[in-house]
């Protein structure tokens, strides 16, 4: 199924046109176990400091391309915009359906991030007791995108609504379950914690100014918070996208959740330490600040929160004691 070349856009400072600005003047990044991880996540972080928003548009399409080169399966054209939309539960109903045309798609997608501008999108769906990964082109007849009701106040810009799919063409993509089981599953959900980790340290960036630091000890205190929380979580990036690096066939589950959980707490430490230390003067009059800060706190509720934390301690418990934290 081929996916077709989008149409320039009109507007270049919509975040569909800073988003394609972007790829054509950054193209690709680095496939990630593949020797430069950590300048994958560098970059990454680089744009989560820039615009949440638009780092989790091209967070997506990075992990796609990366998905599509794990799975052997052939990128689009590299003006193409992708989009990844995996959200499980009652809401999505997407199935596969076998015809003599080719495989097609039917039922709602939730939570799909862009869906209004990309160009295609690889998705989960059902087939039969198994889920299958698919792409689709978002050009083809048959796409609706239903009001989404989207009332977020961060992450504002980036419409994370339903799609409906009424027997659009696909092409299946890797086998069945390929997309859960393969080890990059869960080196892609590191990389949004970067996203995360570059908006934290632009956050706390506002709080780093010298003259000020120097006659107020809160401040001061407040910078001592973010940064110990930040190098922590700087230390476990740098260390985690080097274990890739050395066995990129391995999944490091227990690593990747451990890393996302530090960084999201080492975020939500550096949103209270900078309004503690700030006051409430930047987030009503700096815009980029306030939207940096309201983004970050809704970007990071993407981790799964306390059922990560109990799942880390379960395979802690599950380990020899000299294993658990070794030196």
């Amino acid at each position: 199924m081929p996916v077709p070349s989008p149409a320039p856009s009109r507007i270049p400072r919509t975040l569909e046109g800073v988003s394609r600005a972007r790829l054509r003047t950054d193209g690709a990044t680095a496939l990630p176990g593949r020797g430069r991880t950590l300048d994958r996540w560098r970059a990454l972080a680089a744009l989560g400091a820039q615009d949440l928003a638009l780092a989790k548009v091209l967070e997506a399409h990075y992990d796609a391309l990366a998905i599509l080169a794990e799975l052997e399966a052939p990128a689009p054209a590299d003006d193409t915009l992708l989009a990844v939309w995996a959200a499980e539960g009652p809401q999505s109903t997407v199935a596969l359906q076998e015809g003599p045309g080719g495989p097609r798609i039917a039922g709602r997608k939730p939570w799909c991030s862009g869906a209004r501008f990309v160009d295609a999108a690889l998705l989960t769906v059902r087939d039969g007791e198994a889920r299958q990964l698919v792409l689709v082109s978002m050009h083809e007849a048959g796409i609706s995108r239903p009001p989404a009701g989207w009332e977020a106040v961060g992450m504002a810009a980036i419409e994370s609504g339903p799609v409906d799919f009424d027997a659009v063409p696909c092409r299946r993509i890797g086998a069945p379950g390929a997309y859960l089981a393969r080890p990059g599953f869960w080196h892609g959900g590191a990389g949004v914690a970067a996203c995360w980790y570059g908006a934290a340290v632009a956050i706390a960036q506002r709080m780093a100014d010298p003259v000020r630091v120097a006659r107020d000890p809160h401040l001061a205190a407040a910078l001592g918070r973010a940064d110990m929380a930040l190098g922590a979580a700087s230390a476990l990036l740098r260390e985690l996208a080097a274990r890739i690096d050395g066995a990129p066939g391995e999944p490091h589950r227990r690593e990747v959740v451990r890393l996302r959980s530090v960084v999201e707490r080492a975020c939500h430490e550096v949103l209270d330490a900078a309004a503690r230390s700030l006051g409430p003067s930047p987030l009503c009059s700096d815009g980029t600040h306030a939207r940096r800060c309201a983004d970050l706190a809704v970007f990071v509720r993407q981790s799964h929160a306390d059922r990560d934390w109990a799942a880390l301690g379960a395979d802690v418990a599950d380990l020899e004691a000299d294993a658990r934290w070794p030196l």
